[in-house]
């Protein structure tokens, strides 16, 4: 179904519209959403959601508002329909980002004709009518993997630099609550670095930020976007930025562009900066362009030196690409090259993805459980030398053989855990049949990772690498991939004890 584009004035109008905003999902991003509108002093917000209550809203440091109305989605579906009477049918429906597009309530709001957008849309709406005081400079950062870490490198140079920076989105603040900072009495953020994902993206069909980048892109969600091409164009929506900061080797994004765009004419950013993991490829015409070289994060173009690529976190060429993305997004808007050294300097990965937590048997055992699918897995495990793999878990139907076809010159061991674990290791004994391969079969998750842990320091030896990079879900045994992640660190740390 088509989306509706909102201008900037027009989406404040209709917040402030009598007819009100229906507002579906109390979640975070809900919850964001809420406070701007509280702010704003909508005339009139219906909240819809089936698991959370309106005292848990209410315990928010915002102030309440006198006309909220918490609902059932079945009770807004019928409030669309135009069959309360005590309520007019909405004018705006602002969604959190985790509602399909087949979800009833949004597809009989848009048949109805009532423009659906999400969070992130509804932030930078409000914010380039200066609902809130001057518009900021928005930069905006998507990929299959390694957002998280981009976008707190990115802040961290930015703020280096003395900016008034803050990140949002995936990571940190919902786009509504920074966007109120200054109403609370809290420090004004001129800059907002914001983690959008593909579900953002996808509801947010007129966002255009300052700089955007797409870091990488591989099979994920195919089941709420339907394909990979919906998948991937939800993505590209980030290039309608004044800067596009574009990755030069990865395949995927690039082919993305010439479906999207095929001539130069028709592609809408107005310039593009390139960045790599190495020297950046002549693939599009782009000026500014960073990348490594000679041990070091350099503006390729003009040869000026950013930052040293010694110990950047996370290690190996993942942690080189994020850091070459950042450093071309902060170099975008001016940033001083010193900011850039002195923020990755310090700069240390947040827990799971890719954080060095012991070193154990002369090894470094390396926390990436974050990387929940191959596509994360192989970013984890490229580049490295004299591996000792941890994987396992949940594939959820993906194939592991490309991964492991990539990798295994790299691998020095495997152990395999969680319900997947004879899939992978039967894809090991066939596609290197050499490589020791060590099964555990335990599914208490303590015991299970003890065990692993335990497996790897019979293979671990002076200068390896012992690397937890799944490549599958972790809800088999885990409550999640942190808890999956911290027994790792736990038990690296106490020898496996």
């Amino acid at each position: 179904m088509t989306q509706q584009t909102l201008s900037p004035a027009e989406t404040l109008s209709r917040m402030l519209d009598s007819r009100g905003v229906l507002v579906a999902g109390a979640g975070v991003a809900g919850r964001g959403v809420l406070t701007m509108l509280r702010h704003l002093e909508a005339p009139s917000i219906v909240i819809a959601d089936d698991n959370v209550t309106e005292s848990a809203l209410l315990t928010m440091e915002t102030p309440a508002h006198a006309a909220e109305t918490y609902v059932a989605v079945e009770q807004a579906r019928a409030l669309l329909r135009g069959e309360s009477e005590d309520s007019p049918v909405p004018g705006l429906v602002i969604t959190s980002p985790g509602w399909r597009p087949d979800s009833p309530l949004l597809v009989e709001a848009q048949e109805a004709g009532i423009p659906v957008i999400g969070d992130i849309e509804a932030a930078w709406l409000a914010d380039q009518a200066e609902a809130f005081g001057p518009s900021r400079t928005w930069l905006a950062i998507t990929g299959t993997n390694g957002k998280t870490t981009t976008t707190a490198m990115l802040t961290a140079m930015l703020v280096a630099d003395g900016q008034a920076a803050v990140a949002v989105g995936n990571i940190g603040t919902p786009p509504g609550i920074a966007l109120t900072a200054d109403l609370r009495g809290e420090p004004r953020a001129n800059v907002l670095v914001a983690e959008v994902s593909s579900f953002q993206l996808h509801w947010a069909p007129s966002f255009h930020p300052h700089v955007g980048c797409v870091l990488n892109l591989a099979d994920d969600h195919l089941d709420w976007h339907g394909s990979y091409a919906g998948y991937a164009d939800a993505k590209a929506r980030v290039f309608r930025a004044d800067t596009a900061v574009i990755p030069s080797a990865e395949a995927e994004v690039l082919e993305t562009i010439e479906r999207l765009w095929p001539t130069e004419a028709e592609r809408p950013w107005d310039t593009a900066r390139l960045f790599s993991a190495g020297e950046t490829q002549d693939v599009l015409k782009a000026e500014h362009n960073v990348g490594i070289r000679d041990g070091k994060v350099v503006e390729l173009d003009e040869e000026i030196v950013l930052a040293s690529a010694e110990g950047i976190s996370p290690p190996g060429p993942a942690g080189l690409a994020d850091a070459a993305a950042a450093a071309a997004m902060a170099r975008s808007v001016g940033v001083h090259p010193s900011s850039i050294a002195e923020a990755l300097s310090s700069f240390r990965v947040q827990a799971h993805r890719g954080q060095v937590v012991a070193t154990t048997a002369g090894a470094q055992w390396i926390d990436n459980s974050k990387a929940t699918n191959p596509h994360a897995a192989a970013a984890a495990l490229k580049g490295q030398s004299n591996v000792v793999w941890i994987a396992g878990g949940q594939l959820k139907g993906a194939a592991i053989e490309p991964l492991i076809r990539d990798v295994a010159s790299s691998l020095k061991a495997a152990i395999v855990l969680g319900t997947d674990r004879q899939r992978i290791a039967d894809a090991l004994a066939e596609l290197a049949p050499e490589l020791p391969v060590s099964l555990v079969d335990e599914t208490d998750p303590e015991e299970a990772m003890r065990s692993v842990v335990s497996h790897a320091l019979s293979f671990a030896a002076e200068g390896d690498n012992v690397i937890l990079a799944p490549a599958a879900a972790s809800l088999d045994m885990y409550t999640g991939m942190s808890q999956r992640g911290d027994l790792f660190a736990q038990f690296a740390m106490e020898g496996g004890q």
